[in-house]
C-alpha cells in the first residue's frame, strides 16, 4: 500500500466513530422539529389551524390575513426548539435542494432588535432565479423568481434554520423546480381517479397517490474516498481494477451490519425520528459497503420531499462517523449499482388501497379497475416513463446486476397473469347470469387467495405489482423522486378520464349495467396491453429480440431516452392535464441535455487528468525503476542478461504499450471534445458526448486498470478497490 493511501487508513483507524445513545423510545421524539399537527393545535388559532387544514385536505387557498397569524405562531414554536433563522426550501431544476437563510432578528428603534416572522414572508420570497437551471425561461439579467410556501408538506427544523417548503416558480409563473409539476400531477390523478372510484363507493371525495422509497447507497470511508479524485468530482470511480473479492460470495447481503455503520444508521435514524421521516428498514445490499433503508409508505408529495432531505442529512451524518456516501448509480465496475425503488399506490380518504383486492366481488372488481389500468397506462406511455428515470449516472446501472433494463415491462406474476387471460375471454355485450356468476366466483373472488400467494418478484422488471403497490425499480439512487411519479401520476390520471368515458358511454348509449360496461372495457384493456406484460429474464438478447418484435422502446442512453419528451404525445399529455405547459416542457428537456453534456464533459476531464497526471507518471516511475534493476543484471550477467531479465524487459515493454494507448485515447477525445463544444444545438452535443466522447472512456479506463495491476502497489497513487469497499 502506497503511503499516501496508508496516510489516509491510519487517519481513520486513529478516529473511532462516536457510538449514539438513542432515547428509550423513537416514538417519543418522532416529527417533534416538525410543525405537524400537534404543533399546529398548540401554536395557532383555531381559525389558522383550521385554514391550513383545509388548505391541506380541500386545497383552499389561505387568506393572508391568516397567514400572518400562523407565520407568528410558525416562529414561536421555531424559536422554542432554538431556531435562529428560516428558509424557503425548495427543489430547483438541479435535482437537490436549495435553501437562502435568513435571520429572524430584526433591529429597530432605540437600539433593540426583535424576532421577526411575518406572513408575507411565510407565504412568498425572492430567491434569485437567473442561477439556477431554466432552460431558457429566464435570461441571465432577469433574476427575479419566487418561493411560494407549500402547505401540503409541513415545515420543519434542520440545526437552527427553520425550512418552509415551497414551490419555484419564475416571474411569469413558469415552474423552475420538480415539486410545482409533482402537484398539478397529484391533483389530476386525484380528480380522475376519484370519479372512477365513484363507481364502487359513492362516499370517496379524494384520492391520494402515495410512495414507499427504497434509497439504495454506499459508504466509503471519508479518508480514502477524499483521496480519489474521481470520487469527489464525479461521485463515482472512473478506473480501477475490480477486486479479487466482490459481491461473488453473496455474503454481504442482509448480513451483519458492520459495527461502525451501525452507529451511522441508528444516528441517522434518531435524525429521521426528529424530522418526522417514518424510516423503518435497513439492511446490507447486495455489494460491499452497500445499504438501504426505508420509510414507511406516505403520501406522495410529502415521501418526496423526505427523500430530498433524507439525502442531505445522510450527507451530514456521515461526515460526523467519518465516511462518504455516495449516490451514485454505478461507483464501482463490476459489482451492483444502486437504485431507489419507488412503490406508488392509489388509496382513498375512505382508507381504502385501491391496488389492493377486498372480500367481495365488488371490491375486487374496484381492484382490477385501477390494476389494469395502470398497465394500460404503463403501455401507452412507456417511452415517457423510460425519459424520466434517464440520467447520465443511471445509464451505467440499467440492465446489469440485477438492475432492471431500458426496456419498461410490467411483471404481475404467473397468476395474475392467468386471471388477466380469464377476463380477456369475457365475451361482449351484457354477461348472462350465469356468465357473471362464473366470472365472480371463479375469477374474480379468487384474487385474495392468488395475492397471497403471490411473493414471486422479478428483480429484472422496471415495473412490477408486488401485492398492493407497483414498484418502479428503475429510478436511479441519485434521482428526485418527483420528475418519475409526476409522469406516473400524469399517464395513469390520462388513462383512467379515457376509462370513465368509454364505461360512461357504454352505461348512456347501449344501456349496459355498470358491471357489464367495466367488464367489457377492461377486456379490450387487457388485450391492447399484452405487449408490456413480460415475465421472463429482463436481460440477455432474447427479451431485446422479443420486446422489438412487441413494438417496445429500448432506449439505453439517456440522449435518445429524452427525445420523447418533446414528441406531440407527451406535450399534449402534460398541457390537457394542465401539470406543465409546453415551455416548462422545452425548458426541461433543454436543462437535461445539457445536464447530460456537462457531466460527461466533467468526466472526460478528470479522467484524463487522473490518467495523464496520476497514473502515467507513477508507471514511468516504476518503469525507470524496472529499467535500473535490468542495467544492474546486464552488469552482472553481461551478454547473457536478457535470459535473466526477460521478464522485467516484457514488463518495461507492456508497461510502454499501455502508456501510448492511455496517451493516444486521450489525445484523441480531447479533439472530439473540442468539436462538441462548437455544437450550439445542446441535444446534438449531447449525442456527440454520447457516442463521439463518452466512449473513449472504456477504452482509457482499460489501460489504465491494467498499469493497476503491473505497477509496484507501494507506488499506486489511487486507492484501490479493495480498500474502498472493503474498509469499514
Amino acid at each position: 500500500m502506497s503511503t499516501l493511501r496508508f496516510k489516509a487508513v491510519s487517519e481513520t483507524y486513529s478516529r473511532k466513530a462516536i457510538p449514539v445513545t438513542e432515547p428509550d423510545r423513537r416514538s417519543n421524539i418522532f416529527g417533534s422539529n416538525v410543525f405537524n399537527e400537534t404543533a399546529m393545535r398548540q401554536y395557532l388559532t383555531k381559525d389558522s389551524y383550521k385554514s391550513v387544514m383545509d388548505a391541506i385536505e380541500k386545497g383552499t387557498k389561505i387568506d393572508r390575513n391568516i397567514a400572518d397569524h400562523i407565520s407568528t405562531g410558525m416562529k414561536e414554536w421555531a424559536i422554542s426548539k432554538g431556531a435562529t433563522h428560516y428558509t424557503h426550501w425548495f427543489q430547483p431544476l438541479t435535482g437537490a435542494t436549495a435553501e437562502k437563510h435568513d435571520a429572524f432578528f430584526e433591529p429597530i428603534e432605540g437600539g433593540k432588535a426583535i424576532e421577526k416572522f411575518g406572513g408575507g414572508q411565510l407565504v412568498q420570497q425572492e430567491p434569485d432565479a437567473s442561477s439556477f437551471p431554466n432552460g431558457g425561461i429566464r435570461n441571465t439579467f432577469e433574476a427575479r423568481g419566487y418561493t411560494a410556501w407549500d402547505p401540503t408538506s409541513p415545515a420543519f427544523i434542520l440545526g437552527t434554520t427553520l425550512c418552509v417548503p415551497t414551490v419555484f416558480v419564475s416571474y411569469t409563473g413558469e415552474a423552475l423546480d420538480n415539486k410545482t409539476p409533482l402537484l398539478r400531477s397529484l391533483q389530476s390523478v386525484d380528480q380522475a381517479a376519484t370519479a372512477v372510484a365513484k363507481y364502487f363507493d359513492k362516499n370517496v371525495s379524494k384520492v391520494i397517490a402515495t410512495l414507499g422509497w427504497e434509497q439504495e447507497y454506499f459508504l466509503v470511508d471519508k479518508a480514502l474516498a477524499a483521496s480519489r479524485p474521481d470520487i469527489t468530482l464525479a461521485g463515482r470511480t472512473l478506473l480501477g481494477h475490480a477486486s479479487a473479492k466482490g459481491q461473488q460470495l453473496d455474503d454481504h447481503y442482509f448480513g451483519s451490519i458492520p459495527t461502525r455503520v451501525l452507529h451511522y444508521m441508528r444516528d441517522l435514524e434518531n435524525e429521521c425520528m426528529l424530522l418526522g421521516i417514518p424510516v423503518k428498514t435497513r439492511h446490507n445490499e447486495v455489494a460491499p459497503n452497500q445499504f438501504e433503508l426505508a420509510p414507511i409508505f406516505e403520501e406522495a408529495n410529502l415521501a418526496v420531499d423526505h427523500n430530498s432531505l433524507i439525502m442531505d442529512v445522510m450527507d451530514k451524518v456521515a461526515d460526523r462517523h467519518n465516511f462518504k456516501v455516495l449516490f451514485h448509480e454505478k461507483p464501482f465496475a463490476g459489482i451492483n449499482g444502486s437504485g431507489k425503488h419507488n412503490n406508488w399506490s392509489l388509496a382513498t380518504d375512505t382508507g381504502v388501497n385501491l391496488l389492493s383486492p377486498g372480500s367481495t366481488p365488488m371490491k375486487n372488481l374496484q381492484f382490477l379497475t385501477f390494476f389494469i389500468n395502470t398497465i394500460k397506462a404503463v403501455n401507452e406511455y412507456e417511452e415517457l416513463l423510460r425519459a424520466s428515470i434517464a440520467s447520465a449516472s443511471n445509464d451505467h446501472r440499467l440492465g446489469a446486476n440485477e438492475a432492471p433494463p431500458a426496456i419498461i415491462s410490467v411483471f404481475i406474476g404467473s397468476q395474475l397473469t392467468e386471471t388477466l387471460d380469464e377476463l380477456e375471454k369475457v365475451t361482449d355485450g351484457k354477461l348472462s347470469p350465469q356468465e357473471k356468476t362464473d366470472l365472480k366466483l371463479n375469477v374474480v373472488g379468487k384474487i385474495p387467495e392468488i395475492l397471497l400467494d403471490n411473493t414471486d418478484r422479478n428483480r429484472t422488471s422496471p415495473f412490477a405489482f408486488t401485492g398492493n403497490k407497483f414498484e418502479l425499480r428503475a429510478v436511479g439512487s441519485s434521482a428526485n423522486c418527483a420528475n418519475p411519479m409526476t409522469v406516473l401520476n400524469a399517464v395513469v390520471a390520462k388513462q383512467l378520464m379515457e376509462f370513465k368515458a368509454e364505461v360512461d358511454a357504454l352505461i348512456d348509449k347501449k344501456n349496459m349495467k355498470k358491471d357489464d360496461a367495466i367488464f367489457n372495457v377492461l377486456r379490450e384493456y387487457i388485450k391492447q396491453s399484452k405487449r408490456i406484460r413480460f415475465e421472463g429474464d429482463g436481460y440477455g438478447e432474447a427479451w431485446e429480440k422479443e420486446a422489438k418484435k412487441r413494438g417496445l422502446s429500448n432506449h439505453k442512453t439517456t440522449p435518445e431516452a429524452l427525445k420523447v419528451k418533446m414528441a406531440k404525445k407527451s406535450i399534449a399529455l402534460f398541457e390537457e392535464l394542465g401539470i406543465m405547459n409546453k415551455v416548462e416542457i422545452e425548458a426541461r428537456h433543454e436543462i437535461e441535455v445539457e445536464e447530460y453534456a456537462k457531466r460527461i464533459q466533467i468526466e472526460g476531464r478528470l479522467l484524463g487528468d487522473i490518467a495523464r497526471n496520476h497514473v502515467i507518471p507513477t508507471a514511468i516511475r516504476y518503469q525507470n525503476i524496472l529499467i535500473e534493476n535490468v542495467k544492474g543484471i546486464k552488469e552482472i550477467y553481461g551478454t547473457s542478461f536478457k535470459k535473466v531479465a526477460g521478464e522485467q524487459m516484457q514488463l518495461i515493454e507492456d508497461i510502454s504499450g499501455h502508456i501510448t494507448e492511455i496517451n493516444k485515447n486521450i489525445t484523441n477525445m480531447i479533439e472530439e471534445r473540442k468539436k462538441a463544444n462548437k455544437i450550439d444545438d445542446m441535444e446534438k452535443r449531447a449525442f456527440a458526448y454520447c457516442n463521439k466522447i463518452k466512449p473513449f472512456f472504456e477504452e482509457i479506463r482499460y489501460h489504465c486498470d491494467k498499469l493497476e495491476l503491473l505497477v509496484d502497489d507501494e507506488i499506486w497513487p489511487l486507492t484501490k478497490y479493495r480498500e474502498l469497499l472493503f474498509t469499514r
